[in-house]
């Protein structure tokens, strides 16, 4: 029914019939506002500000983080990222687009990106159901599998050893809530720390505080490279969970996460996706110019060949 406010205004109208009039008009326009402000997206965002803001890491090695230069992050994730933002250019036709980077932990890289602090991130996310329903996540780069890194004569060979033990693990991880959640399940009584960030992590356990460390495998294979003495320490312990990291970004926004989609699907269709694993995971890399010696898994060869954004490894294989 069209409403006609010159026709209604030529009678007589009740004091309170003009005042429920006035509401319901201030009620449409202030329903007109969020409805717009909800629909502005990211490509819109970064369009008018001329600035994309990326969220990185300064200790995931080596997907992100802090090496020589304290005002650029470098990584295996890094480098996929910035195939994002050349897709952002593309996208938008802005050549001259500025990167602005801003520092994420465990704890606070999901609350950035839901509050448009950070336009999106690629570090060492993991996709999984319950952050889903917080933030949407781009079609997955890497697997892991969660393991133990410990001194090779702690005794421990996996996690049944760990009872009465102290474990570190990062804080804000799926890593700390398994490992919680293992502990109560199992009465292992083992003492938990959190640490705020991977490199604090296994500097507790490399100082005697803890007795191992648990996280994601290829995270422990950087920690380990980068030791005083890599020989004294080894990754144990069957995966307690395959998971899938991929980069996160705010929900509802169909178009830029199908620009992040494209970039990746591109790097991987071309083959050029080889050429950045190797780089990062199977040659020196800085700033100790230590090489991960880490093979592409067949459940990373997997999700390369059949991208998906869903939580759930489609393999599961020894890693």
């Amino acid at each position: 029914m069209t409403y006609s406010l010159s026709t209604s205004l030529s009678k007589p109208l009740t004091l309170v019939a003009f005042m429920a009039l006035a509401l319901a008009g201030c009620n449409n326009n202030s329903q007109t506002s969020t409805e717009t402000t909800n629909t502005n997206g990211t490509l819109d965002k970064i369009k008018e500000s001329g600035t994309i803001v990326v969220g990185h890491r300064d200790s995931s090695i080596p997907f992100s983080y802090i090496a020589d230069d304290p005002n650029q992050p470098i990584g295996y994730a890094h480098d996929l990222e910035m195939k994002v933002v050349e897709a952002v250019k593309q996208k938008l036709n802005m050549p001259d687009l500025k990167i602005r980077y801003n520092l994420i932990t465990s704890q606070t890289r999901i609350p950035l990106v839901q509050n448009g602090t950070v336009d999106f991130e690629c570090g060492s996310t993991t996709n999984n159901e319950e952050r889903q329903k917080q933030v949407a996540f781009s079609n997955g780069f890497f697997e892991i599998g969660t393991r133990l890194l410990t001194k090779k004569d702690s005794g421990i060979q996996g996690f049944d050893d760990l009872k009465g033990k102290t474990l570190v693990t990062t804080a804000g991880t799926t890593s700390e809530r398994y490992i919680r959640e293992y502990n109560d399940d199992k009465k292992m009584n083992i003492n938990i720390i959190s640490a705020k960030d991977h490199g604090e992590g296994f500097l507790m356990l490399e100082n005697g505080r803890a007795e191992a460390f648990m996280m994601d495998d290829v995270l422990l294979a950087g920690e380990k490279a980068k030791a005083k003495n890599p020989d004294e320490w080894v990754i144990v312990g069957e995966p307690q969970s395959f998971e899938i990291y991929g980069c996160m970004m705010r929900k509802d926004d169909p178009e830029f996460k199908a620009v992040v989609d494209d970039a990746l699907a591109t790097v991987f269709k071309s083959g050029e996706i080889n050429s950045i694993y190797d780089k990062w995971f199977l040659n020196p890399i800085p700033p100790k110019n230590v090489n991960l010696k880490f093979e592409m898994s067949d459940n990373l060869k997997a999700l390369i060949a059949n991208p998906h954004d869903s939580d759930q490894p489609k393999v599961a294989t020894a890693q």
